[in-house]
């Protein structure tokens, strides 16, 4: 049926509306997610406290009704804790002190080969002190510090390299990739924030430790951890505050403990193990429980099915003044994009790739590196497409978009199969990365 946009007046808008484009650029409002569906008054209300008029896409829209059911379906978590009326907590906007603005110093090809033992280093140092605390000793944190320290460095340099190479690796053990993975969203956010240095190194070394808890707790117990009842629940939840137990002697610094203490509470008070809500949440807490939560959600234990990135993305979005502060979802999507690098996406027109970066300009122009044709067969070179420049001349009826973000493994198509460095790989990005 193709795109049918209708202007409408802010104050004519319902619920149920997809927006598809504003009267202004969309990076200057704080709407995240290029296009989106109005789920509630507040959205109304914030769009009318940016724009004066909206572009409807009219095929897309549906009743309230129908969008409540379908997102029930798509999204249970979100829908439930609104239809169960779960509070919503606005606070003041956010302020940091001192930003500080990063800016990229190196490409991605680059910093992914200085940076490619890095996370192999941080699993290493996550198994020594992990094992170490398991055996009722207090461990050497050191590494662990130093491995984050190297990873803020990069994450300055160049945000998009840990987040290609959390995305490819392969870890021992879940515990670990999690907490490593956890970091890094949670860096690549801290300074979209605009976070110094300093804070940043207490909030990598915060989310690396943040799991150490768990190793007090059985291993069957772990891998229910989605299927458990409410006192084997309430013994899984205890793992933050075991957790807080074993570090609390080891030296570390109020923002890092905050970090370990925090990462599961919630925006509204629904998280553990303090219950705590709002302002009372350290910012760092805050900023390491989103990225925990995402990454659950895209990267689950083997026996659960992953969201793909721009679902989570949807999910977190909608959750936002619910169980994560608004300001925060804002910034965390705003810096990892609506399809992250290393994610899978399928074109309209039937191409597959991966996203290599993204653009905050155009959310959903990214850079792709087609691998396969419409016809799903590996093409014999690998090409760039630049959605958004390719897009820019273009009218609509001719531009190519992302279809759907597809789960990891799709058909052949495994990030940890294509090297950005530059070797004689076939599908190498040697050649084709020029940022």
């Amino acid at each position: 049926m193709g795109v049918q946009q209708k202007k409408i007046a802010v104050h004519d808008l319902e619920v149920g509306m997809f927006v598809s484009d504003l009267d202004r650029p969309w990076h200057q409002t704080p709407f995240p997610i290029q296009g989106f569906y109005i789920r509630s008054q507040n959205d109304i209300r914030a769009l009318v406290s940016h724009c004066k008029w909206v572009m409807v896409d009219v095929a897309e829209s549906r009743d309230s009704a129908a969008l409540s059911k379908e997102t029930g379906k798509s999204f249970r978590k979100a829908s439930t804790s609104r239809t169960n009326g779960r509070e919503e907590l606005q606070l003041a906007p956010l302020s940091i002190r001192e930003p500080v603005i990063y800016q990229t110093a190196t490409t991605l090809k680059r910093e992914v080969k200085v940076s490619r033992r890095l996370l192999a280093d941080a699993e290493k140092a996550l198994k020594e002190t992990f094992a170490t605390a398991q055996s009722g000793q207090m461990p050497d944190l050191r590494p662990a510090a130093e491995v984050a320290r190297k990873m803020v460095a990069s994450v300055a340099r160049q945000p998009d390299a840990l987040l290609w190479l959390s995305r490819t690796r392969q870890y021992d053990d879940y515990i670990y990739r999690h907490a490593i993975n956890t970091a890094v969203w949670a860096l690549v956010c801290g300074r979209q924030l605009g976070l110094n240095e300093g804070l940043l190194n207490h909030l990598g070394t915060g989310c690396l430790l943040s799991q150490v808890g768990k190793t007090e707790l059985p291993k069957d117990l772990l891998m229910r951890e989605h299927q458990l009842g409410p006192e084997e629940y309430a013994e899984y939840r205890s793992y933050v505050t075991r957790g807080v137990k074993l570090l609390e002697h080891a030296g570390l610094s109020r923002a890092v403990m905050s970090v370990v203490q925090g990462h599961r509470e919630r925006h509204n008070g629904s998280g553990f193990p303090q219950g705590i809500r709002g302002d009372r949440i350290p910012l760092l807490a805050k900023v390491a429980g989103i990225a925990e939560f995402f990454e659950s959600m895209t990267a689950p234990r083997d026996d659960q099915q992953p969201l793909t990135p721009a679902k989570a993305v949807s999910l977190l979005y909608d959750m936002r003044n619910i169980e994560f502060q608004e300001d925060l979802v804002e910034a965390f999507i705003q810096a990892i994009g609506i399809y992250p690098t290393g994610s899978l996406v399928e074109l309209s027109d039937g191409q597959r790739g991966v996203v290599v970066s993204h653009s905050p300009e155009r959310r959903l122009w990214p850079r792709v590196m087609v691998m396969q044709g419409p016809d799903c067969q590996p093409l014999k070179t690998a090409r760039i497409i630049d959605l958004a420049k390719f897009n820019q001349s273009r009218p609509a009826s001719e531009a190519v978009t992302v279809r759907d973000c597809l789960p990891h493994g799709t058909e052949g198509l495994d990030p940890a199969l294509y090297d950005v460095t530059g070797g004689e790989f076939r599908w190498s990005l040697n050649s084709l990365i020029n940022r």
